[in-house]
């Protein structure tokens, strides 16, 4: 079984975990998010979230994944059945395995956009290039199927690759030479927005404290953010985390990771809009940001197509840490329960994961309107598997957090986090009220709706069902002393 493997080093966990959390979110959601909710009191209300609910179930996903030693489906089957529990616990391996296919399959097309805009920015082909070339030569890219699946192929066929190679030889080292050199190309490109940017106005958008520009929709963002970066839910630090090794602190590793997670996020936010307003152009949202405004920031700025060959090189390096940690629950299960080889788990995966991308593809061109996504649900392809991403993820936190706060007992926590009565209290209490709540309330407000009140509906009876469940399945009393 994989639980067999562990990490060769310490803090290997600490970067496979801080690879699955650092991806293109951190490199231009987090920033506008900030920038556009009150700057510094974003901050504030993100970095509180983390805090109570954010670390707690990452502390707890984490626990459950070295306790069991197994893969995210196979481990709960396995701690159900030894804590006495219903197997019906199993659903968080598999809402996790679900999340990490789904996301897989569009996440693999977005981060092809890097590998098209890596090859135009060294090549020169952007330099001094205006806004409507730029413009025009992205809508060009969306609607190329044929290109779009070939950069789709290319990125999730290197993901594959390292996770094929095994968790010692692929994930490991990769992760280990890939990591330290994102870290520095993220200075780089900070100092060269320092130099050629203007980092007081970045800095002043990012940071400025104001409390007044925090509306309800702020907070609840705030709030979200800090449970999606930290690549909850999705069975990836689960999967992970039963190879960490038994010596090492949970709690201060999952600190670690949400803080150089909210730190390369606040950098890239810092280096990015540096360019942004240094080359007098306006902050855009989601892909305009990366893939226009960015490349025009970069073709009027000195050796622009070198350094931004050089970013683009770095959204691929964090999309592909995140990818990996996305093969890893299903490839691990597949290797767990059919003896599968890794290679033939990990190819299993991909290709279906790669043939489900291809919607995502067509969502953009061929399938743009008129398809039965758009009839049933009002979304494209691509919107309506992020959809179901949106509510896979957030459940399955829950479910993690109810069960490692209710079903697991006091001197198997303790064990685990090794760490005094007052710290396990709280984190008990943060993990079996707080952050199960916050979960819960973020979901059912900020969950789009579809045909009326439908989408909404489904969630509350998932949320709703989750708790009444989680004390039906929870059929043995457990010890809190």
């Amino acid at each position: 079984m994989s639980g067999h493997n562990v990490w060769t080093h310490k803090g290997t966990f600490l970067l496979a975990a801080v690879g699955s959390a650092v991806g293109l979110g951190n490199l231009w959601r987090f920033p506008y998010l900030t920038g556009e909710n009150g700057g510094g009191a974003f901050i504030l209300v993100y970095a509180l979230t983390i805090f109570a609910v954010g670390i707690p179930i990452l502390i707890a996903e984490i626990m459950l994944g070295r306790t069991s030693r197994q893969s995210p489906i196979m481990g709960m089957r396995h701690l159900a059945k030894t804590h006495g529990t219903s197997r019906a616990w199993e659903t968080i391996g598999w809402l996790g395995a679900a999340s990490a296919f789904l996301i897989l399959s569009f996440y693999s097309v977005i981060a092809g956009w890097a590998i098209h805009y890596t090859w135009l920015m060294l090549t020169g082909s952007l330099v001094g290039a205006d806004a409507q070339t730029i413009s025009t030569g992205f809508d060009a890219l969306l609607a190329a199927p044929g290109l779009m699946t070939l950069y789709h192929t290319l990125f999730i066929a290197a993901s594959a690759l390292i996770v094929g190679m095994g968790i010692h030889k692929g994930i490991e080292s990769g992760l280990r030479i890939m990591m330290p050199a994102l870290f520095v190309i993220l200075l780089v490109v900070l100092a060269y927005g320092v130099v050629n940017g203007d980092i007081g106005a970045a800095a002043t958008f990012l940071f400025t404290f104001n409390i007044a520009d925090l509306s309800l929709e702020g907070w609840l963002q705030a709030m979200g953010q800090s449970f999606f970066t930290l690549s909850l839910g999705m069975g990836a630090i689960m999967a992970y985390g039963a190879y960490m090794p038994s010596d090492v602190s949970l709690t201060r590793t999952a600190f670690a990771v949400a803080i150089v997670d909210t730190a390369v996020a606040m950098v890239a936010g810092l280096a990015i809009f540096a360019l942004v307003f240094g080359a007098g152009l306006e902050t855009g949202q989601g892909p305009g940001l990366m893939f226009v405004t960015l490349p025009l920031a970069f073709a009027e700025m000195p050796f622009g197509a070198l350094v931004g060959g050089v970013f683009f090189i770095l959204v691929l390096g964090a999309a592909i840490s995140s990818s990996i940690s996305l093969i890893e629950p299903v490839a691990a299960f597949l290797v767990e329960r059919f003896d599968m080889t890794r290679p033939q788990a990990v190819a299993i995966m991909v290709i279906a994961a790669w043939a489900m991308g291809l919607l995502t593809v067509v969502s953009f061109n061929i399938w743009a309107e008129g398809t039965i996504f758009h009839s049933l649900f009002g979304r494209s392809a691509f919107e309506f598997i992020e959809l179901l991403t949106n509510i896979f993820m957030p459940v399955g936190g829950l479910l993690i957090a109810l069960f490692a706060g209710w079903a697991l007992t006091q001197s198997e926590v303790m064990k685990e986090l090794g760490s005094s009565i007052t710290w396990f209290k709280f984190w008990r209490f943060l993990v079996r009220f707080v952050a199960p709540a916050a979960v819960a309330f973020v979901f059912l407000r900020t969950i789009p709706q579809v045909d009326g009140y439908l989408i909404p509906t489904l969630g509350a009876v998932l949320i709703i069902g989750a708790f009444a469940a989680s004390q039906r399945w929870l059929k043995k009393p457990r010890q809190t002393t």
